[in-house]
């Protein structure tokens, strides 16, 4: 549970999003959801843009205390098996519980950005212990363009988990494997 209004009033209107989609975000939908009088989310963030900014700010927030308990959970990264094992592990996150409601409302508010640069600027992807990981275990293997094979592999991934969402299902580990393999060479 948020300890402050704004990140309680943050964490209802991501709850929101990932429930209603981006129609249903709106002051009223979060002030009943946090469970606070009519007004009150509107008192905190005046607009639908300020709104919107504050929940992208709390999305990668909570993304990235993700990603870095994670990363700290995995031993470094020596074989192709135990990074494949890391994603699949990631990608499970993302699709379940929790993880997949802020796949959903990060998915949404990426739509957003597309018109909006402030929250484009927000979502941009960051350094993250689970990046770095994926670049220390490529520069490892001797991959000369790390930043690029980086990047394109965790785009990827990002199409797996958004496709998944959309779809259902798993990520086949063959697909994994192959991702993994393409970015080795």
């Amino acid at each position: 549970m948020a300890t402050d209004r704004r990140t309680l009033l943050a964490d209802a209107a991501l709850d929101v999003l990932a429930d209603e989609g981006i129609r249903g975000l709106t002051h009223r939908a979060v002030d009943r959801r946090a469970g606070l009088p009519p007004g009150t989310t509107s008192a905190y963030f005046r607009t639908r843009a300020a709104l919107l900014t504050a929940l992208v700010t709390r999305l990668v927030r909570l993304d990235q205390a993700e990603l870095r308990t994670t990363a700290e959970r995995l031993p470094p990264l020596r074989t192709a098996g135990e990074l494949v094992d890391g994603m699949a592990s990631l990608i499970r996150q993302r699709l379940t519980g929790e993880g997949r409601r802020r796949s959903l409302a990060r998915y949404a508010c990426a739509v957003e950005s597309v018109r909006d640069p402030e929250l484009r600027e927000i979502l941009v992807p960051r350094e993250n212990a689970g990046r770095e990981a994926v670049r220390s275990f490529l520069a490892g293997h001797g991959v000369t363009d790390v930043e690029d094979r980086t990047h394109t592999l965790l785009t990827c991934i990002d199409g797996l988990v958004f496709d998944r969402l959309v779809a259902g299902g798993d990520v086949p580990r063959e697909a994994l494997e192959g991702l993994v393999a393409a970015a080795l060479r």
